[in-house]
């Protein structure tokens, strides 16, 4: 046995000295959809610890911004790298939302790659093979499953609405005092509008798991006429971000955000901690970021050390679940040893898992997720 160990002890001491002996000097340069939390969780946690492991190792990170806007900048440059005919594209590394994936995927954009990734064996959610009813597998390693609801103020709602229903008559009687972001700067307000389309919707669960014919959205002209109704008693915010914001002067006192940037504010002390949160029936849609690698980037191989890193269960459990409050991406078993039980009683303070699990909902097959948003421009915001 000791024999055993120090033949253990001796290779992975090998295995770090030829690590640090590398004498090649790299720039590792990866892109980021998402909020500035997004941003700051590569910049200032991942890449100085990455770069302890691997000295020779320069991480540059370069956000894009949230929503959907974010991943079609992204995509772009992609586009331009593979437009280039360089051998070797300037990008390493993405993290990206569904709809960005899929975009990269039939534009040969992003490479398979999860084969060659360890912790991929670690991951139990099914998002990890589809998005938005499209297959996946290969090409994406989830960074971590985020989840929308409603926060409200107890100091002013203090009995808040449990439905789409319940709030419909909230705001007649709250007037401009909930707010969202419609569907742009951020994909919160992009999850209340799918949430009242399930809602309103004959066949919410087609909505989700497909097949997609154009049968299923006879009711959508009556659905979105409600919610332009709707937003009238409603207050515009200007994001996530702005919806957060609002809720903490007091301007609104209801709105939706995502829970894992509502907690980080709260931690940070941007946001009043008695603010609460509550998940309607009958639910909202969540969604997953993935890392994704480019077709042609210069440097795969330090990009896959990187996502190994980062979803390896210690790392995971410390940055992932407890500072930044994002829902696991590999299983919970894998990350529970490493936490406390104030971490978990944090993380389901106001939404248990059985609320998850019975109102936490997908995102749209992609084409009546594409369609539902041009609908709410065609019908609701002119």
């Amino acid at each position: 046995m000791r024999r055993l160990c120090g033949a253990v002890l001796l290779i992975v001491a090998t295995v770090l000295l030829a690590q640090l002996n590398i004498p090649i000097k790299v720039t590792l340069t990866m892109m980021v959809a998402g909020d500035q939390n997004m941003v700051d969780f590569f910049q200032y946690e991942i890449a100085p610890e990455f770069e302890k492991l691997y000295p020779n190792v320069k991480v540059k990170v370069v956000g894009t911004g949230p929503g959907d806007a974010g991943s079609q900048q992204i995509i772009q440059q992609l586009q331009l790298e593979k437009d280039s005919g360089k051998d070797k594209w300037a990008i390493d590394l993405v993290v990206i939302h569904e709809a960005g994936t899929i975009w990269g995927i039939e534009r040969g954009l992003i490479r398979p790659y999860t084969d060659f990734l360890t912790t991929r064996r670690l991951v139990t959610m099914k998002t990890a093979e589809v998005a938005l009813g499209v297959n996946v597998d290969g090409y994406v390693m989830p960074m971590f499953h985020s989840q929308t609801a409603i926060a409200y103020n107890p100091r002013f709602v203090k009995d808040p609405p449990k439905s789409y229903a319940e709030l419909v008559e909230w705001v007649k009687k709250n007037p401009k005092k909930f707010g969202y972001n419609g569907i742009k700067g951020g994909m919160s307000g992009v999850s209340f509008v799918f949430g009242w389309v399930y809602w309103k919707s004959k066949n919410p669960d087609v909505l989700m798991n497909g097949p997609f014919d154009e049968k299923y959205m006879e009711d959508w002209p009556q659905i979105y006429a409600e919610l332009k109704e709707f937003n009238k008693y409603v207050t515009l915010t200007a994001g996530n971000a702005g919806t957060l914001d609002a809720l903490n002067r007091g301007e609104i006192w209801m709105g939706p955000v995502w829970v894992d940037m509502f907690y980080t504010w709260i931690r940070e002390g941007r946001m009043d901690p008695n603010i609460r949160l509550i998940l309607p029936e009958p639910g909202m849609p969540g969604q997953p970021m993935y890392f994704a690698i480019p077709t042609k980037a210069a440097n795969a191989d330090y990009a896959l050390k990187l996502i190994e890193f980062v979803t390896s269960p210690a790392v995971h459990a410390k940055y992932i679940v407890d500072k930044f409050n994002w829902y696991p991406a590999i299983g919970v078993e894998y990350v529970t040893p490493h936490l406390g039980k104030e971490v978990f009683e944090r993380l389901y303070r106001d939404i248990k898992e059985a609320d998850l699990l019975k109102f936490g909902k997908r995102m749209p097959i992609a084409d009546y997720r594409t369609r539902m948003l041009e609908a709410y421009e065609r019908w609701v915001e002119k």
